[in-house]
This record gives C-alpha cells, sequence and structure tokens, in this order.
C-alpha cells in the first residue's frame, strides 16, 4: 500500500494527471470556506459519486470544472471507478468501505493543500 506522498509522487510523474491545478478563484474558494467546509464536500462527492457498488453514469460523474474537489478527483485519479481501478487496484462494482472512502478524502486534501500553498 502506498502512502499519500508516495501517490502524489507517482500522479506528478501522469502527463495528464500533472496537467490539473487549482485556478486562482479555487484557491480563494477553498480559503473562505476552510479546510473543514472543503472536506465535507469532498466526503460527500466520494460517498454520492464514487462509493455506491452501481454508477449508472461511470467515467462521466465527476465534471471538469466548478469546485475544487472536482479538479483534486481528475488530478489524483479519484474521478471515476475506472481510474480508481487503474491507479489503485480498487475493484469495480463493489461498494467502498468507510476506510476506502477516507483515504480517497485524504488524498485528494492533501492534493488541494499542496496547491493552495
Amino acid at each position: 500500500m502506498q502512502t499519500i506522498d508516495e501517490a502524489l509522487q507517482k500522479l506528478k510523474r501522469s502527463k495528464f494527471r500533472s496537467r490539473f491545478h487549482l485556478s486562482e478563484k479555487d484557491i480563494e474558494y477553498v480559503k473562505n470556506k476552510g479546510q473543514e467546509t472543503i472536506r465535507r464536500h469532498a466526503e460527500d462527492f466520494v460517498n454520492q459519486r464514487l462509493a455506491p457498488s452501481d454508477i449508472p453514469n461511470d467515467g462521466k460523474q465527476t465534471p471538469m470544472k466548478g469546485h475544487p474537489v472536482f479538479i483534486a478527483q481528475h488530478a489524483c485519479a479519484c474521478c471515476c471507478r475506472g481510474c480508481l481501478k487503474k491507479w489503485y487496484h480498487v475493484e469495480e462494482n463493489i461498494e467502498l468501505t468507510e476506510t476506502q472512502q477516507t483515504k480517497i478524502v485524504n488524498l485528494l486534501m492533501a492534493w488541494i493543500n499542496s496547491e493552495i500553498i
């Protein structure tokens, strides 16, 4: 199992994943809302859009813009179950456990924090 730092380093080496960055507007949003609120948003998005065993629009459920967490999901390959399987070997068509969801949220928050520094 890889650490958050190892995952972030691996993602930085990906031409596709490394092109995602928060805009100034996104950074201001994070600063204005605060870490706790952004974490709650991430928890909600992961729970509703990634955790279910059956996602009818899998591969298209995460917008490419509109919220800092959406950008983080694409940057971290946590945008759909296909990416989770490819990058983290998380099986598709099974419900994500609370532990898996927490690990995803922790990775997303670490990426967001690396963008606002």
